[in-house]
C-alpha cells in the first residue's frame, strides 16, 4: 500500500509521517509538499503545490490512500481554492481513498470565513470521490498556548464569552489521522478529533496561571475591543481576520464538541488540556507579571 500526506512539511505533517512510520512498515509513505527538499529523505518525496493543480496530479499519481492536510494561507477564497484543487486532484488521478482533514467549526455560511473553506472542501470530497473520510478538527492547543503568551504579558485573558472548547493536541491529531491511513472500515465516515472534556475561558486563565506561575486573570469584551487589542499586539494584518472568526466561532459553541474518536481512531488517550497547555507552553512562558502566592 502506498500512502500519501499533502502538506506533510509542517508541524502537523511531519507528525502524521512519523506515526506512520512507526505503525506501518510495509507501506510505502510519500511525503508531499511544494519544499520537497525540506522531507526526511528517508521516505519518497514528491513536490505537490496547492497553487498548481498540475503538481498536485503528478504528486497523487498511484496513491492508495490520501491525506489532506490544508495549508494555512489567511484568505479565505484562496483556501478554498486550495482546498476544492487538492480534491479534485485527488479524484482525477484515481486515489483509492481520499482523507481531508477539516476542521469541526465548518458550516455552510453566506459570509467570507475560515470555516467556509473546510465547507467547500467538504461538499468537493463527497460529491465527487468514490472513497473519501472527513478527519474535523478541534482548535489546537498548541495554537492557544501561543494566545497564552499575550496574556502572560498582559496579566489578562480576553475573549468574547466564556466560549467553552474542547482543546486537542496535534500529536493526538496526528495519531487518529495515522489510524486512518492504515486502517479499514472508515469510507463515508466524518470524525471529529478533540480533547476529553471542554474548557471555559475562567478555566483557560486559571490553568494558565497555574501553569506559569503568575496571576492571570479572565475578562470579556466586545469585538472592537478585543480586535484592537490584538491590533496593539502586533497581530499580523494578514491574520487578524482568521483570529476574529475563530472567536466568533468559539462565542457561538462552534468549538465546544467533545468526542472519542482520537482514541477510537489511535487506540490511545488524549491529551488533556492541562497537559496540552503544559507541554506547548514549556519553558518559553514569558514572566512578566506579579507571581501566584
Amino acid at each position: 500500500m502506498k500512502i500519501g500526506v499533502s502538506g506533510a512539511t509542517g508541524q502537523l505533517g511531519k507528525a502524521v509521517l512519523g506515526f506512520l512510520k512507526a505503525q506501518a512498515a510495509d507501506a510505502k509513505i510519500v511525503g508531499i509538499s511544494r519544499t520537497p527538499n525540506r522531507l526526511e529523505t528517508q521516505i519518497e518525496c514528491r513536490r505537490g503545490d496547492y497553487d498548481d493543480p498540475a503538481s498536485l496530479e503528478l504528486a497523487y499519481a498511484g496513491l492508495d490512500r490520501l491525506f489532506i492536510i490544508p495549508g494555512s494561507d489567511p484568505d479565505w477564497a484562496a483556501r478554498c481554492r486550495q482546498i476544492v484543487a487538492a480534491v479534485d486532484a485527488a479524484v482525477s488521478v484515481g486515489v483509492g481513498q481520499i482523507i481531508l482533514m477539516s476542521d469541526v467549526g465548518a458550516r455552510q455560511e453566506t459570509r467570507p470565513s475560515v470555516g467556509a473553506a473546510g465547507w467547500l472542501g467538504e461538499q468537493r470530497l463527497v460529491t465527487t470521490a468514490p472513497c473519501w473520510t472527513i478527519l474535523r478538527v478541534n482548535y489546537f492547543v498548541e495554537s492557544f498556548a501561543q494566545e497564552s503568551r499575550l496574556c502572560l504579558r498582559e496579566g489578562t485573558l480576553t475573549e468574547l464569552g466564556e466560549s467553552r472548547i474542547a482543546f486537542v493536541s496535534r500529536d493526538d491529531v496526528a495519531a487518529a489521522a495515522a489510524g486512518l491511513l492504515v486502517g479499514h472500515g472508515h469510507a463515508g465516515a466524518t470524525y471529529n478529533a478533540t480533547g476529553p472534556h471542554s474548557v471555559s475561558g475562567s478555566e483557560r486563565a486559571e490553568a494558565i496561571s497555574r501553569i506559569a506561575g503568575i496571576a492571570v486573570r479572565f475578562e470579556t469584551a466586545t469585538m472592537e475591543h478585543l480586535s484592537g487589542r490584538l491590533i496593539a499586539a502586533g497581530y499580523p494584518e494578514a491574520y487578524l481576520d482568521v483570529v476574529i472568526d475563530t472567536k466568533q466561532k468559539c462565542l457561538t459553541g462552534a468549538f465546544d464538541i467533545v468526542t472519542g474518536d482520537v482514541e477510537r481512531l489511535s487506540g490511545r488517550r488524549p491529551t488533556s488540556f492541562i497537559e496540552g497547555l503544559s507541554s506547548a507552553l514549556g519553558d518559553g512562558a514569558e514572566i512578566t507579571t506579579t507571581p501566584l502566592p
